[in-house]
């Protein structure tokens, strides 16, 4: 049964997440801290955090970790296939019909109805994330933690992989 709930956690938030990473990340945290309850809050940010900081597709990362932690090895290949199969189907499926119809103006007035609500469930996320941090480490640390992030990625152009890292270590050294 757990195999199957993997599977359709991820598979469900890979369907309905239209825009990559970004817009699948709160569907996920929906699944995995709401619905079935496999991490808090907490230990979603911190999973996202850690995603965050490796190479390649998030949702497919996050899959591969939660199921791992829930079902085991069969379980992170349940929830990688659930993360990457809504595109490969659609991708085999709907090849023909994409190519032919990309360029259409109601494709195109789709994408553009679409990233609001993406930009809603983004901000949604940050304001749980800032009460979860609030919470767990105080109004202080969070606060030079994030004014120190934004200062370095938009004032000093430090490329965000090294401001996660450096936050990270960070974390683990004065915050555990």
């Amino acid at each position: 049964m757990i195999y199957l709930q993997i599977f359709w956690a991820f598979f469900i938030s890979g369907i309905l997440g239209y825009g990559g990473g970004p817009a699948s990340i709160p569907l996920i945290e929906k699944e995995v801290v709401d619905r079935y309850e496999w991490l808090s809050l907490h230990e979603f940010s911190e999973v996202l955090a850690l995603g965050n900081a490796l190479p390649g597709p998030i949702a497919t990362k996050m899959a591969g970790y939660i199921g791992f932690e829930q079902a085991g090895i069969l379980g992170a290949v349940v929830g990688v296939f659930a993360a990457v199969a809504p595109s490969l189907l659609l991708m085999i499926g709907l090849l023909s019909l994409l190519t032919k119809h990309k360029g259409s103006p109601k494709v195109k007035r789709l994408t553009v109805v679409v990233r609001p609500v993406i930009a809603v469930l983004l901000g949604v996320m940050a304001y749980d994330f800032f009460f979860s941090s609030y919470e767990s480490i105080g109004i202080l640390q969070m606060l030079v933690i994030g004014i120190i992030s934004y200062l370095l990625m938009n004032r000093w152009k430090v490329h965000p992989a090294y401001v996660i890292a450096a936050a990270l270590l960070y974390g683990g050294l004065f915050l555990s």
